[in-house]
């Protein structure tokens, strides 16, 4: 009986002996244990991510769910979980990759794409449509062009005219079902609707009348669009759409031409949202500030301020949204303009209100003319649109305070900074759908019971009102696709590397400016370049302050100044971008032809600019009390209003 225990004891010894080695052997794997998921492009100097997978979890359990693997001959220990494995390669020139483990082996030729190609379609659509003065055609070339590039240099070995379809099937599509772009989409189409209703039922054409009496000039039309755009701070899609089609009528009245209105509506609505301290854009911001902070603190220095204080330090640097909403209060008061705009407003001041045909002009009115024969009431408009407001600033703290009871519930923090924090918790795009939706709904109920439309002919006044959406929706999606191409071709990698370097300390607010306007203008996001940029500069800004032997208190002004001129370049590009959604949603609310506003904002917006980037570089040459420099520098902008504008029209 012993002797076969025994017989039994050696026997199991030998099994786990020899399982002992198979786990430390990767000769278990055979050549159908493993497959690779590689990225669709790789591009030239940048790293990629790959992913192993294996197919036999057994076997890899064995190895403690850990495999050497041979990646273009470099031995590596790639950790799994669920059966994946991601590593990072990067290539330089036209090389196989080959992945072997055990028994599997993968050799894939790779052409990496020169990353200079990745600024073609971008620069593409800029060129085509200042230069032809069409932007749907315009965009569809440049996504095109990027389809064909990016097939051209696919690990997929598409073909050239699969990769010219995919600009539609993928792109495109993907553009579509977003879920953030479908809200925007469902949100300009309900606003379209609350204003076709509330001008067929007269409540539009009554506030018009009403604030006619005291806005009874082209100053005073223009002052109270400036106010409204003001007012409107907690979004921009909100005050765009919101602004732009309350205003139009009573512009077009007072023969305020249709670009200086998308002007003032334009370049209130990304200004004051970027600086207002209870917006939908605070928790993009934090989040991008928390993103630069984790990767600063994970070396040997420590910022120890949260991302909503930096976000407060860096407004007295924010020269860019400031000097914007202030220049345009002078053009207003002086009642002067200079380029394109003086050329367009004194044509709409002796011939019209816009550029349109007269035939185009009556067919615009004709739609959106009053009911014949009902009482004008001004409570029809101005109940549905505070229902958005309101609705959209309640949607806001709920969603908010559903994301995080505890920020609501706190004590200790003030009651300001809670309630921004819950602003910045919050889901924008459920507010915005709720409000719109509830005004829409409310703006048919009333004027039903007012007895001023059917509903039936209230529903058919919401349908005219959800096609003036149609063109504007098709350029948002194109724009959309356009943006996602230059996401994968790495767009924004290319324009930050021409800022790579050793650079001043006091140069790197201005270059930081100057970089996040190109990445806006050649993507058309603001909010893109932020998330782009933040990350690049704001380590990179706190690291050459310290190499240069600052103090921690000096690095951090430089630090903050950088901060702002993310934010602040980012707003300057989308005002100047053609391919902006901001910008294509200022013309269609508006009714403004999009290349027209586009070439008569810009002037301005560079302007600006110009005087943004002199006090940021002396902000960080000099100090120099941030109130003198905001006091200083409008002073200039009036002179720069006094020497190149010129009177329109004696009000």
């Amino acid at each position: 009986m012993i002797p076969r225990i025994k017989s039994l004891l050696f026997a199991a010894i030998a099994v786990l002996v020899s399982v002992s080695a198979l786990a430390q052997d990767e000769s278990i794997f055979t050549r159908d244990d493993f497959s690779v998921q590689l990225p669709h492009l790789i591009v030239d100097g940048l790293e990629s991510s790959a992913t192993l997978v294996c197919n036999d979890l057994d076997k890899l359990y064995l190895l403690g769910n850990e495999a050497q693997v041979v990646i273009n001959g470099e031995r590596k220990t790639l950790s799994f979980q669920d059966g994946k494995a991601e590593f990072l390669m990067a290539f330089d020139r036209n090389e196989p990759m080959s992945i072997k483990v055990g028994g599997f082996t993968s050799v894939k030729d790779v052409t990496p794409m020169p990353l200079w190609l990745s600024v073609v379609p971008p620069l593409l659509v800029i060129a085509l449509a200042l230069a032809f003065k069409e932007v749907v055609s315009s965009l569809i070339a440049g996504i095109f062009t990027g389809a064909i590039i990016v097939a051209n240099y696919s690990l997929d070995s598409e073909g050239l005219f699969t990769g010219l379809l995919s600009a539609i099937d993928t792109y495109m599509v993907e553009a579509m079902v977003d879920s953030g772009h479908v809200s925007v989409i469902l949100f300009s189409t309900l606003i379209g609707g609350i204003v076709a209703v509330i001008s067929k039922n007269g409540g539009m054409q009554a506030v018009v009348d009403r604030i006619s009496r005291k806005a009874n000039s082209p100053k005073s039309g223009q002052l109270a669009t400036w106010f409204l755009g003001i007012g409107i701070f907690f979004d921009d899609y909100a005050n765009t759409l919101v602004v732009g089609n309350t205003m139009r009528p009573l512009t077009d009245r007072l023969k305020i031409s249709r670009e200086k209105l998308s002007y003032i509506v334009d370049s209130t609505a990304a200004p004051i949202a970027a600086i207002a301290l209870i917006t939908t854009w605070i928790g993009a911001e934090l989040g991008y500030i928390q993103s630069a902070l984790d990767q600063i603190n994970s070396g040997s220095t420590i910022i120890e301020a949260s991302p909503y204080i930096i976000f407060l330090g860096s407004l007295k640097y924010s020269f860019y949204p400031v000097f914007a909403l202030v220049f345009m209060l002078i053009l207003i008061l002086r009642n002067r303009d200079f380029g394109p705009m003086y050329k367009a407003e004194k044509k709409a001041r002796e011939a019209g209100f816009h550029s349109q045909t007269e035939s185009d002009t009556a067919v615009d009115l004709e739609e959106f003319a009053p009911q014949k024969g009902i009482e004008l009431n001004m409570w029809n408009a101005i109940i549905p649109i505070l229902v958005v407001i309101l609705g959209t600033v309640a949607g806001l703290v709920y969603t908010g305070i559903d994301a995080d009871p505890a920020a609501w519930r706190s004590v200790d923090v003030p009651f300001g900074r809670k309630l921004s924090t819950i602003i910045g918790n919050s889901d924008s795009y459920k507010a915005l759908l709720w409000s719109s939706t509830f005004g829409l709904i409310v703006a048919v109920l009333l004027s039903t019971a007012r007895k001023t439309l059917t509903f039936g002919d209230s529903i058919l006044a919401s349908i005219e009102g959800f096609k003036t959406m149609v063109p504007a929706i098709v350029i948002l999606i194109l724009a959309w696709s356009l943006a996602a191409l230059t996401d994968q071709m790495h767009t924004a990698d290319y324009l930050a590397g021409l800022a790579e370097g050793r650079l001043a300390v006091w140069a790197l607010p201005a270059v930081t400016f100057l970089l996040s306007a190109l990445v806006a203008f050649s993507t058309g996001s603001s909010w893109g370049t932020m998330a782009i940029i933040y990350p690049i500069m704001l380590p990179l800004a706190w690291a050459i302050s310290l190499e240069s032997g600052m103090e921690a208190a000096s690095a951090m002004e430089i630090f903050l100044n950088t901060t702002s001129c993310v934010l602040a370049g980012a707003v300057l590009g989308d005002h100047c971008s053609p391919i902006s959604d901001t910008t294509i949603l200022s013309s269609l609310a508006t009714r403004c032809d999009h290349l027209q506003h586009v070439k008569t904002q810009m002037p301005y917006a560079l302007t600006v600019g110009l005087v943004a980037v002199l006090f940021t570089t002396l902000s960080a040459l000099v100090s120099i009390p941030w109130l003198l420099n905001y006091i200083i520098g409008m002073g200039l902008l009036y002179l720069v209003v006094s020497l190149l504008g010129k009177k329109v029209t004696a009000d």
